[in-house]
């Protein structure tokens, strides 16, 4: 089973509470995007990442000065963000981390797929920016097919756990092979019998279930279900093969 997760825009420098144990898989189209996004001026490169000035330059000079192989951070705890805090991989114990070691893969833009402690630089680039290289429009033609297809090296029962936003899971999903399970966790809440999901809270739950798998080493998906943090409860009713359904009643 491999567990899917999104990355978080903002990102730090943490050299100290894991070791950097690989490099990405896809480093060599790291490299080509790096290039792409450093021959953008100051103000197409903010066009891109649309964020204010601050934030613009910040990752402006980060794309200059950028070296891919040294300074690095490992990928689970150079993210921050309401997931990566739930998650919280500071406190794993030995066995935890190794579970996210085999299950869990970050999603990225810029690195294509990560595992947890595969070593990252800062860097701004959500996957649905507007990049245009290799004769692709997108990142999501940039990566085409690769980023499933590496989800599924060694994922022997063939299982995809979708833990990640549509921005990310829409470069998976069309690629998704009739043998392999995706499986979508959908966190929600009922108000006044109306069912719906709440960004902050959902991001919140998702990294939530990821410590729940890794504590208590889940590996398969029936045992997902007993997930019940946050006051989310599974809902067989409203799940299916494809789509377990957790709600939170307020």
């Amino acid at each position: 089973m491999r567990i899917i997760i999104s990355p978080a825009k903002k990102m730090n420098v943490d050299r100290d509470s894991f070791a950097v144990d690989g490099m990405p898989c896809f480093l060599t189209d790291a490299k080509i995007l790096m290039r792409e996004v450093q021959k953008l001026s100051f103000e197409e490169a903010k066009a891109l990442w649309k964020c204010n000035d601050k934030l613009a330059e910040l990752n402006f000079r980060r794309f200059a000065n950028m070296n891919l192989e040294e300074c690095l951070t490992p990928a689970l705890v150079a993210y921050e963000g309401l997931q990566y805090q739930h998650m919280a991989p500071g406190v794993f114990t030995e066995g935890a981390l190794a579970y996210v070691e085999e299950h869990l893969r970050i999603l990225s833009g810029f690195y294509g797929v990560l595992r947890p402690f595969d070593g990252v630089t800062p860097y701004r680039l959500e996957m649905q920016a507007r990049l245009p290289v290799g004769g692709k429009k997108d990142l999501y033609g940039f990566w085409g097919s690769r980023i499933y297809r590496e989800l599924m090296e060694g994922n022997e029962d063939r299982v995809i756990l979708n833990l990640a936003s549509k921005e990310y899971s829409c470069a998976v999903e069309p690629y998704v092979e009739p043998s392999c399970r995706f499986i979508t966790v959908s966190f929600e809440e009922e108000v006044d019998g109306k069912r719906k999901q709440k960004g902050t809270f959902a991001k919140m739950a998702r990294g939530e279930m990821v410590r729940f798998l890794a504590e208590n080493r889940v590996e398969e998906p029936e045992g997902i279900k007993a997930f019940d943090a946050m006051g989310y409860r599974y809902r067989e009713e409203l799940s299916d093969d494809g789509k377990f359904v957790f709600v939170k009643s307020t």
